[in-house]
């Protein structure tokens, strides 16, 4: 079983980063933490890799309300979208999967806020296909 959600799009990495950072905010999601895997990868190791991010998203009400469910949930926090770059040339957005996250934590009442936070990671991802598409028709 998968444990991301995840779309291919064709586009600047860049401006797949920003769009994937606007579609988080229009969603409630914060951007916590952005790491550079590539420059990262360069700077510590002096090796070269494709363009990696990796985006620490948050909602606060919704960490607030699965925090107080559940303590050690902060553990499994940030949730992580990331965007890389493919050997194809291809763009991936790829969302961790929250209901596959909490249930590791084995506690049903954070079922109901996995299924919340699922469904606005599935419509960035809708959001960041739909922009990107109606931006280079332009």
């Amino acid at each position: 079983m998968g444990y991301t959600i995840q779309v291919s799009v064709a586009g600047a990495f860049d401006q797949v980063v920003e769009t994937t950072i606007d579609a988080l905010k229009d969603e409630g999601f914060g951007v916590l933490c952005d790491i550079d895997v590539q420059a990262t990868f360069e700077a510590k190791l002096g090796e070269e890799f494709r363009q990696y991010r990796i985006l620490g998203a948050c909602n606060p009400g919704l960490a607030l309300e699965g925090l107080t469910e559940e303590i050690e949930l902060g553990a499994l926090l940030p949730c992580n979208v990331i965007v890389y770059e493919t050997d194809d040339s291809e763009v991936v957005v790829s969302a961790v999967d929250p209901q596959q996250l909490v249930g590791i934590a084995d506690n049903e009442a954070l079922d109901s806020i996995a299924t919340e936070v699922h469904d606005r990671f599935e419509r960035v991802l809708d959001s960041v296909v739909d922009e990107l598409e109606s931006a280079s028709a332009v």
